[in-house]
């Protein structure tokens, strides 16, 4: 048996999930069984908690959360047994299935284990799912952006921060948005080239000031629908906006011809549904960062497996900077 998080119901973390015992599970043919030191929840994690997903709920009981890390200790037929004793970090494991990773171990496509450098922590390793690939993809989905001017909403954020690393480490000349004096030094620490607070009456003259052209080729966008006339004023023609969340306006009214007379694209972004030949290559140019060291990480707050209600009432409350992390091992 192993200790694990689970919820039969939806609604608030700490009235629907349990804590205790579960049946360790088995891998299947092309899987591996990773025993679990690090679960992180993201804030899909809690929207399917709380009921995102009316379906989720009919094949039974759901151990949330997709990102985790650990070692491997067994593998299934089809699966190199020189895996066995690897660390790694694990992503999407609670995706069109009931096991994620608020557990002690979880058995997963083999794909979905990725191999974790010694020069990461467990904790950094759970960070790499949703965080890390979302700004990866959110920034290259696109082609290049060496030369390019960047906007990058919510800097400070779980995603944004990554997203500052990934285009400043690329070419890419970075405008940062941040609404406080940490957060404005956290997107400096990731590489931005200028900070602007998004609630300056004057944000955009301020943009318009620092782009060479007095305009952006891309927006990477916290809040997709509250933002969309701001960024529009701020795009050339040809530009892209590519978004991961749209918290404030959640069915945005789009502007047609605005936007089709400028050649605009824009890019929605979850790592469930990205193409598998992205998720690639994120994790090849995560693997070489974490390898090197080039990626900075946060991790804001952590709590025992039991306390995993807390950690989704942060994640849905917000208003800090980094990665919650849980200790499965605990």
């Amino acid at each position: 048996m192993m200790k694990a998080i689970w919820y039969e119901k939806f609604g608030p973390a700490a009235e629907v999930l349990q804590y205790g015992d579960r049946a360790i599970p088995r891998p299947g043919h092309g899987d591996v069984l990773v025993q679990l030191e690090c679960s992180a929840p993201n804030p899909s994690d809690v929207k399917k908690r709380a009921g995102s997903s009316p379906d989720l709920l009919s094949a039974g009981a759901v151990i949330p959360h997709s990102d985790g890390a650990g070692r491997i200790v067994e593998v299934g037929t089809g699966v190199s047994a020189a895996r066995v004793g690897e660390r790694v970090w694990v992503y999407q494991a609670q995706f069109q299935r009931q096991q994620g990773t608020a557990a002690q171990f979880v058995a997963l496509p083999s794909e979905r284990a990725v191999w974790l450098p010694d020069t990461a922590d467990f904790a950094t390793g759970a960070c790499m799912g949703i965080p890390a690939m979302t700004a990866h993809r959110c920034v290259f989905a696109d082609g290049p952006v060496d030369g390019q001017v960047i906007l990058i909403t919510g800097g400070a954020g779980r995603v944004g921060y990554y997203a500052v690393q990934w285009a400043r480490m690329a070419g890419a000349m970075v405008i940062a948005t941040a609404s406080d004096e940490a957060g404005q030094h956290d997107c400096m620490l990731a590489g931005a080239d200028v900070v602007i607070n998004h609630r300056d009456d004057d944000f955009v003259e301020q943009v318009r000031e620092l782009a060479p052209d007095g305009l952006v080729d891309r927006v990477i966008d916290v809040d997709f629908g509250k933002n969309l006339p701001r960024n529009l004023e701020l795009l050339g023609t040809g530009g892209v906006i590519s978004t991961y969340a749209s918290g404030s306006i959640q069915e945005p009214v789009l502007p047609f011809y605005q936007m089709m007379y400028r050649d605009l694209t824009v890019r929605f972004v979850i790592v469930y549904d990205m193409p598998e030949e992205a998720k690639d290559e994120a994790i090849e140019d995560i693997t070489e960062s974490l390898e090197q060291g080039h990626l900075l990480h946060r991790i804001a707050h952590r709590f025992p497996l039991a306390e995993t209600a807390r950690s989704h009432e942060l994640v849905e409350q917000a208003g800090f900077r980094g990665c919650v992390v849980v200790d499965c091992a605990r």
